[in-house]
């Protein structure tokens, strides 16, 4: 190999970038408005969820209890006189929940005793409807500690319990999500960097030009790898830059080791990019294998989303072979609990196997020839 045709080809790959901007458009705007569409439309948070509230006998102790809904910021009250009405509008998917203070609510109270209600959800989302069950029984439990305070009655319970959440005491999902959403968008860029822009050469005869030069296939690869790289970490800068700003994810730990992994994942993505062009010279046939075989994977199997945990052990063992599995959780670990090393340097040993294996099969399948 020899430096000087190494840089030439590096110069000539640059230059065919800029007079076809399409790998740039891949590079940076794609990744911009993947984050743009999945960042905003991809939530776990239950908030301003319309509720129907049926009180069959109004008095000041039902009133209290649906004020504090309507000041819960996870719900939107809608106040129905029977059930019948309620029931409709939760057929109709007007509302999402029921909260029902039947007829003697307030008279057991009084006694002392249990009051009866009734919380009926829908349950075509199961996750939605366990996070309104969840709270509808915290605002329930909120009143009646407001409730023995203003009436002076200590407000007994059988345990006591001091919550602390580590990582995301906001409880934001788009702090767990938008770390994820960067590696299953980075996993489709990568591998369309190079599978793209090398069918595109096959199909234009370029290519069969830079096989007739005296320049070595180790040359060749990392002529197209070389820029093709830089230009992917400078969309990795991008979406971080719009995770940290537009987003507001927290990074606690290191842009180091953020750039470090980053790079490594990279090298994964570009590595499989290649090997699809080695396999598919058709620019059609290189872009559906490359949603097919790195984005639906990413999206589905990395666990940015799925729980890997809750997966069948047959798809669990699937979700290894699956690189954004590994980056995922590099990225939510640095972006959340900071530089866990026990973390980073397990699943950046598997980026670099990973990497090491792309890479090689395709300078092994690839021959300087034309069949």
């Amino acid at each position: 190999m020899k430096h000087r045709r190494l840089r030439a080809l590096i110069r000539k790959e640059f230059l065919q970038i800029l007079r076809d901007p399409s790998a740039i458009a891949i590079a940076f705007v794609m990744p911009a408005f993947l984050l743009f569409l999945f960042g905003y439309g991809v939530s776990l948070d239950a908030r301003h969820v319309p509720v129907a509230v049926v009180v069959e006998q109004p008095d000041r102790d039902t009133e209290a209890f649906a004020a504090g809904l309507a000041q819960s910021p996870y719900f939107e009250p809608q106040r129905f006189t029977d059930m019948t009405a309620a029931s409709a509008a939760l057929q109709q998917r007007q509302v999402e929940g029921i909260l029902w203070l039947r007829q003697d609510f307030s008279r057991h109270l009084l006694r002392g005793e249990t009051a009866p209600f009734s919380i009926i959800v829908n349950g075509v989302d199961a996750n939605s409807a366990r996070l309104l069950e969840g709270y509808l029984q915290g605002v329930w439990q909120n009143w009646l500690q407001q409730r023995a305070r203003s009436s002076g009655v200590p407000f007994v319970v059988p345990a006591v319990s001091t919550e602390r959440i580590w990582f995301n005491p906001a409880l934001r999902s788009r702090n767990y999500l938008v770390p994820g959403l960067i590696a299953v968008i980075m996993t489709l860029i990568g591998a369309l960097l190079t599978a793209m822009v090398v069918a595109r050469e096959w199909e234009r005869g370029t290519m069969e030009a830079l096989m007739a030069t005296p320049v070595t296939l180790t040359e060749i690869l990392l002529g197209k790898l070389l820029p093709y790289f830089l230009m992917g970490m400078g969309g990795m800068a991008l979406t971080v830059a719009l995770a940290l700003t537009l987003f507001a994810v927290p990074l606690v730990g290191s842009l180091w080791t953020l750039s470090l992994s980053s790079a490594l994942f990279l090298l994964v993505a570009l590595g499989m990019g290649l090997l699809i062009s080695t396999l598919a010279r058709n620019q059609f046939v290189a872009g559906q294998l490359a949603v097919i075989v790195t984005f639906l994977p990413a999206f589905m199997l990395s666990g940015f989303i799925f729980d890997i945990g809750s997966m069948p052990a047959p798809v669990q063992l699937v979700t290894h072979v699956v690189a954004a599995r590994y980056f995922v959780s590099i990225l939510q670990t640095v972006f959340l609990a900071g530089d866990l090393w026990p973390v980073l340097l397990v699943n950046s040993a598997a980026l670099a196997f990973m990497a090491t294996i792309f890479l090689g099969l395709t300078w092994r399948l690839s021959r300087k020839r034309l069949d």
